[in-house]
């Protein structure tokens, strides 16, 4: 049986800390629903009703386009272990680039990471935990560093443009882009 909770406790941010990846969700219109994983110790709780995320270039910024034009989220967490949970925080986000005047106050609740393209911004709604006995059993190996490596090794203005520069979503939402690449 799921519950609602109107913030985060202190047994959410516990949960969520231990979490290697969490998965996003956003829509806008009649454009298509985005879901994506995300991982690389990039996930902060700011306080009981505000969460962010750095977001490292890559092969989209749906995330980005879906939160300018309509706003809404879901970022869900699951248990790979005992005991079995399911965490979704429903919100309203934001992109916050590195040229926004809230950029350095944002900014200083992570290390930025090469690539750092933007923060997401999220004003929690509401906080549904549910049981996750459907979720498989899984282990942790490793975190990919792939892209860290790519980004890391591209001190090429051009390279970062190829995954941070985007003037529109796949759906052709508009898309704000960063002045300067962080990290």
């Amino acid at each position: 049986m799921a519950k609602f909770f109107e913030a985060l406790n202190d047994d959410h941010r516990a949960f969520i800390a231990r979490q290697p990846v969490f998965f996003v969700a956003t829509a806008a219109g009649d454009a298509r629903i985005n879901l994506s994983s995300k991982g690389m110790d990039c996930f902060r709780v700011l306080d009981d009703r505000r969460v962010a995320w750095l977001d490292v270039a890559g092969s989209g910024n749906e995330t980005h386009a879906h939160l300018v034009a309509d706003g809404r989220i879901t970022i869900m967490f699951c248990a790979f272990y005992n005991p079995a949970l399911i965490l979704r925080l429903y919100g309203r986000g934001r992109p916050v680039l590195p040229q926004d005047a809230d950029w350095p106050a944002l900014a200083a609740n992570f290390t930025l990471l090469p690539g750092t393209r933007q923060i997401f911004g999220i004003e929690v709604d509401s906080v549904q935990a549910s049981c996750g006995w459907g979720v498989p059993h899984m282990t942790l190996d490793r975190e990919r560093d792939t892209l860290r490596r790519y980004h890391a090794a591209s001190s090429d203005a051009e390279r970062f443009a190829k995954y941070a520069i985007r003037t529109h979503s796949i759906d052709g939402l508009p898309v704000r882009n960063p002045t300067v690449a962080a990290g």
